[in-house]
């Protein structure tokens, strides 16, 4: 007998955690309130959020193949708040403080560990930098730190903090309250929950068309499973953005890249926290299964191959056996690419679009799981309303236009 990916969730979920024996898989209507495309964790909080506090429950989510298969089913987990400009700090500390209450708020253990985010620096820059950060961040009331080799090796006993290494660690900055949580599980509490509120959560059905009245406003898409009339469409496609958005004769300002990642052999809990390091682009954690999660670089070329270059993941992997020692004879289970749209200034776009009733969440390069319940909060609310959540107000289509850039990549060199 076969089983797709998502029946064998269903089932796992219905036995394991609370999920309806009978999952809703309607049939989608004639029309909705509103629909939202892309059923990965933005979505789905986007969508929880609207019928939670907003009260529209005739709400559809379409996905062109199954829930939280995207993006979301593809990232290493990581949450934190220690960015550096005043807009970026507000939005993923929004994050953070739901993610905090996630678990209960949706009735699902979502599997959040504040376990701690340690970035290491590795020269005199990068010394500058974080203190910096330590600095903006505390000024915004966000926890930050500075530790010396000393205690980062005290706070994570496998680093290597030996003088004689190729990437001699000169101190590093921590955030206690940064961790992570399960990619997974997040999108099916949030589904869980939107599903209980009345919203369709509709798979296999890709937009291939949006359709537009005589005055230019949103009249509704086109699926693969029939038309569907709606007055307000949310676009959050990670990764293919752009294609959904030509569809309404939109050019978005945004390119696709692969994002590489890799884990190792289960073993023994070894890594206490999440190690980030921006200057030779690679970060490490553990996961609940005893993996060792390890993020690589974006690759140098466009393109939407969910693989990526080998020598991405090459260079990672000396820099990680380098900086921890005791993870040389590790061997590798897997790697893959996850497709991320990047702006030019490498921060996301949040609110609507010139054309009536369209609205877009996209932009999040590296570093979108982190941003997930804060997102899909303001940008419930920007659709609901339709004006900009004040969090959300400094991510429109208009700063592009305007010049007031928020260039978080080169302020932070890395942006997962």
């Amino acid at each position: 007998m076969r089983f797709s990916i998502f029946s064998l969730a269903r089932q796992a979920l219905a036995g394991h955690s609370g999920w309806p024996a009978q999952w809703r898989d309607p049939a989608p209507k004639a029309s909705y309130d509103a629909v939202i495309v892309g059923a990965g964790g933005h979505g789905l909080a986007t969508a929880y959020y609207l019928a939670r506090e907003h009260g529209l429950t005739n709400i559809a989510v379409l996905e062109k193949g199954w829930l939280g298969g995207g993006n979301t089913g593809r990232n290493t987990t990581i949450i934190r708040s220690n960015y550096l400009w005043e807009e970026s700090e507000a939005i993923y500390e929004h994050a953070v403080k739901l993610w905090e209450t996630l678990a209960q708020e949706l009735n699902y253990n979502v599997m959040y560990s504040p376990r701690g985010v340690m970035m290491l620096a590795h020269n005199v820059h990068d010394i500058q930098i974080f203190k910096r950060h330590v600095h903006a961040n505390r000024l915004a009331g966000i926890d930050n730190e500075w530790l010396t080799p000393e205690q980062a090796k005290e706070f994570c006993p496998p680093l290597n903090i030996s003088r004689e290494a190729r990437y001699p660690v000169l101190g590093a900055a921590l955030q206690r309250r940064g961790g992570v949580a399960r990619h997974d599980a997040v999108a099916w509490g949030y589904a869980r929950g939107a599903d209980r509120l009345g919203v369709d959560i509709i798979q296999n059905c890709e937009v291939t068309g949006i359709r537009r009245d005589a005055a230019g406003a949103v009249a509704g898409v086109d699926t693969t499973r029939g038309p569907i009339a709606t007055r307000k469409i949310g676009v959050v496609a990670a990764g293919h953005t752009s294609v959904i958005m030509a569809m309404a004769g939109l050019r978005m300002p945004l390119e696709s890249y692969p994002l590489q990642a890799l884990v190792s052999e289960p073993i023994k809990p070894i890594m206490p926290c999440v190690v980030m390091s921006n200057t030779i682009h690679a970060y490490v954690s553990q996961s609940d299964k005893g993996e060792l999660v390890i993020g690589a670089g974006t690759d140098a070329y466009v393109s939407y191959s969910q693989t990526g270059a080998l020598h991405v993941t090459t260079h990672t992997l000396d820099a990680i056996s380098d900086l921890f020692p005791v993870t040389r004879r590790l061997k590798m289970l897997r790697n893959w690419g996850g497709i991320v749209d990047v702006t030019p200034d490498r921060s996301p776009i949040i609110g609507r679009t010139p054309v009536p009733g369209l609205y877009v969440n996209c932009g999040w390069g590296t570093g979108g799981f982190k941003a997930t319940p804060g997102s899909g909060h303001v940008f419930a609310a920007t659709i609901a309303r339709d004006e900009p959540h004040p969090i959300a107000a400094p991510f429109t289509l208009e700063r592009f236009r305007t010049g007031r850039l928020i260039d978080e990549a080169a302020a932070a060199a890395v942006a997962h």
